[in-house]
């Protein structure tokens, strides 16, 4: 049996439309700043919509500002509509939007594991399904999801994010066997800890703490390639397939030595209470 592999162009980003959630600052900055410079025009949602016209006003160009609650039908549906009547069609949707809060599991308060399933999980889910038929419609598309390693580790810790990020992968991996051949791409960027607000206090464990760049970077190699798993290091990819053929214990040895302990990172400190405040309160 001969198996053939085609090298595809790189999909042009220059003149696309791209919708970012979560952009005005951090990761989701770092990729509408990387975006903008290649060409796209920039949809910038965030729930703190004074954040996303600043942020917009800082790139310039065709550069938006919206109001995005992804909690929300009716916001993000606005979001995509009011994006593609100034810009035009969302030829990307990048769902980036998401919350963690780190401690033991049985210290966690309900409403925060709660806010991390409608933000994290509904959210994403929310942004495929009103995203993805129109660009079926249209035969073309991607929606890119920056996930995180948590989608296939589960650092202590962290046990309620990472229940939302493999939630996350799974999903999506349904969702792109149910778009094939239409047209539209999903991706799944899986970054280890990045230097941002969300990881604040946290431990990046045996890897060297990423930055939001490091992330836009991968994300825009993505929309140029259309790959559905984007690792970020690539190196963890394999060594997290590597570990998936060991037997348990030797599993367990070398994700202990490799994967944080986020739990005695947070104990004792405070660094993460003014970012956890929101999550903790409901709001």
């Amino acid at each position: 049996m001969r198996f053939s592999f085609r090298r595809h162009r790189p999909v042009q980003i220059a003149g696309t439309t791209v919708a970012i959630t979560g952009a005005a600052r951090g990761i989701g900055f770092a990729i509408a700043d990387r975006l903008t410079a290649l060409g796209a025009r920039v949809a910038i949602g965030d729930l703190d919509a004074d954040a996303a016209h600043r942020a917009a006003d800082r790139l310039g160009g065709t550069a938006r500002g919206y109001r995005l609650d992804v909690t929300d039908d009716d916001s993000f549906a606005a979001f995509l509509a009011d994006a593609a009547a100034d810009l035009g069609p969302i030829d990307v949707l990048v769902n980036n939007a998401g919350v963690m809060w780190v401690g033991p599991f049985d210290t966690e308060p309900a409403v925060a594991a709660e806010r991390m399933v409608a933000v994290n999980l509904l959210g994403v889910i929310r942004g495929v399904r009103l995203a993805a038929p129109e660009m079926r419609h249209r035969g073309r598309g991607h929606i890119v999801t920056v996930a995180s390693a948590a989608s296939r580790l589960a650092p202590p810790g962290e046990s309620s994010y990472a229940a939302t990020k493999h939630g996350v992968l799974g999903y999506l991996t349904g969702v792109r066997e149910e778009l094939r051949g239409t047209g539209v791409a999903i991706t799944a960027v899986m970054p280890t800890v990045v230097d941002t607000e969300l990881a604040a206090g946290t431990s990046s464990g045996s890897v060297k703490r990423l930055s939001p760049d490091d992330v836009a970077a991968a994300v825009v190699s993505a929309i140029e390639t259309r790959r559905f798993q984007v690792w970020v290091p690539r190196t963890v990819g394999a060594l997290v397939a590597i570990s998936g053929v060991l037997p348990q214990s030797v599993r367990d040895r070398a994700l202990r030595a490799t994967v944080p302990n986020q739990v005695a990172a947070v104990t004792g400190s405070s660094v993460r209470s003014a970012y956890e405040k929101p999550l903790t309160d409901g709001e």
